[in-house]
């Protein structure tokens, strides 16, 4: 199982815009066979700051996920409106869904 937690940081006025131009990205990403959960997430104190929450079966689904049509064209509608580039950290599974998760 593959953890991705992203930080995305909007320009002002480009909220609503990066939002739409996201949900390709969200819609497409739910219906992969390998993708377990895909959110996307916006800080209560900052309307422009975003999380995308992703878990992934492993490595090769997250490559499948970056290879989709889906998530090409939402990259390329979303990198204009962002303030920075994106930041990414990867999670190791403990506890996840109530059960304990395997060590890789």
């Amino acid at each position: 199982m593959l953890i991705q937690l992203v930080q995305i940081e909007v320009l002002p006025g480009q909220r609503e815009a990066f939002v739409e131009a996201f949900r390709i990205n969200c819609e497409g990403a739910r219906t992969e066979p390998g993708n377990i959960r895909f959110d996307l997430l916006c800080d209560q104190d900052d309307p422009n700051l975003f999380y995308c929450y992703e878990i992934f079966a492993d490595e090769a689904a997250l490559d499948a996920h970056r290879a989709s049509a889906h998530y090409r064209r939402c990259i390329e509608l979303i990198n204009p409106m962002m303030r920075s580039s994106r930041s990414k950290r990867m999670f190791q599974p403990v506890l996840v869904e109530g059960r304990a998760a395997e060590r890789s």
